[in-house]
């Protein structure tokens, strides 16, 4: 009876992480990052004015949201995974392109070093 109970305890054990829930998006959030950093570069350089900067942010809100929409289920599908990664493409893309054309912004001035 101890061996069957125990046998049984492992095959739960086993069991369980095949039911876990995969909501792990490890590279998009690193991607959303590095977005972020380079929005502010752009920002304090003078490469994206405050209209480029503004709306390049709320595009990565907007995929924020869609990363949160993805999950809510609790599982993060391939089909949304992809659709996610396409997402932060085009918004990198633009990111470049904006920070690269020819509008600029005066560069933000630096802060006072103590």
């Amino acid at each position: 009876m101890l061996k069957k109970l125990a046998a049984a305890a492992l095959m739960l054990s086993l069991a369980v992480p095949a039911f876990a829930q995969d909501t792990a998006t490890p590279g998009l959030d690193k991607r959303e990052a590095h977005m972020e950093k380079r929005i502010e570069q752009g920002k304090a350089s003078g490469a994206l004015n405050e209209k480029e900067a503004a709306r390049l942010e709320k595009r990565k809100a907007r995929l924020e949201r869609a990363e949160d929409h993805a999950k809510a289920d609790g599982k993060v599908t391939p089909k949304e995974r992809a659709r996610l990664n396409k997402k932060a493409d085009r918004l990198s893309r633009d990111i470049a392109r904006q920070k690269q054309d020819k509008q600029t912004a005066a560069p933000a001035p630096e802060a006072p070093k103590q």
